[in-house]
């Protein structure tokens, strides 16, 4: 979007995040908790979960419909917080949106960190994530176009999203499944490690005790949340005062996610049963 066009866009009007599922939430959360005026729409595309095992037409038709659902609500942007619809439908959400919105995705700027920060070592970067993302090769294909010197090591770890949605977070469980993956090989003598997955950030402190604090660990939650304030930023739509509650859309509810989603945002929030088809 071109400054001319995001000019006519307005700071009190909300920011719209969508997901496969939950996971997105926290990434809801590290937006709530950097900019606590901002209203935010939410939509969690739980009759589609996960997009990982699909077919990138169809996650492409999945995330153009979350965006034009976030559209009708006026947000002002639109955050894709999911990791396989950045690797595969960020340009399909981009063109859909056109200049009616701004687009961010999870991917863009933790490649963006990696890159700036590669000049002062951690060359080794570890990526953990589900299958869909690592098998996508976003972070290699990326990060080899734009500096060869880094050296990717990608591994999926499918477990780790079941055993969180379950509620295993802090516990020997989560612990020895956790272990199992990080003492692999494809991670060794990493320096930094990327939680290419939504749903990480909230075992993040069990990544960090089995590094010991020897390993960065890059929770691209926060990085888009940080990436987002300066977009807003430099567009001048930073709001001011929060004036409206959060709303939280899911294409298919079960009590059951809506009992997860304290997990992942932090709090209680209230799930709607949400269409994105006209």
């Amino acid at each position: 979007m071109s400054e001319s066009n995001s000019n006519n866009l307005k700071a009190e009007n909300p920011i719209g995040i969508f997901d496969s599922g939950i996971g997105g939430l926290t990434v809801a959360h590290a937006i709530k908790e950097l900019l606590p005026e901002e209203q935010l729409i939410y939509f969690g595309d739980t009759a589609h979960l996960p997009y990982g095992d699909k077919a990138s037409y169809s996650i492409k038709h999945y995330a153009t419909e979350l965006s034009k659902f976030l559209l009708d609500q006026g947000c002002k942007v639109i955050v894709i917080a999911c990791h396989t619809a950045s690797s595969v439908a960020n340009e399909e959400v981009k063109s859909v949106v056109g200049d009616q919105a701004l687009v961010i995705n999870v991917v863009e700027p933790v490649i963006g960190k990696l890159i700036r920060e590669s000049q002062n070592g951690g060359k080794k970067v570890g990526i953990i994530g589900t299958k869909g993302t690592i098998q996508s090769e976003v972070y290699p294909t990326r990060l080899s176009a734009q500096d060869e010197s880094i050296e990717v090591r990608p591994l999926a770890t499918p477990l780790l999203c079941p055993m969180i949605e379950e509620g295993f977070i802090d516990d020997r469980i989560s612990e020895t499944v956790i272990e199992s993956y990080l003492k692999q090989d494809q991670l060794s003598a990493i320096n930094k490690i990327v939680l290419a997955c939504t749903h990480y950030p909230l075992i993040k402190k069990q990544i960090d005790n089995y590094y010991q604090g020897g390993v960065e660990i890059i929770d691209s939650s926060e990085e888009a949340a940080m990436h987002l304030k300066e977009l807003l930023t430099e567009h001048n739509l930073l709001n001011q005062k929060l004036s409206k509650e959060h709303h939280f859309y899911v294409s298919d509810y079960t009590p059951s996610f809506e009992k997860s989603t304290h997990f992942f945002f932090g709090e209680k929030v209230k799930l709607e049963k949400g269409s994105i088809w006209s």
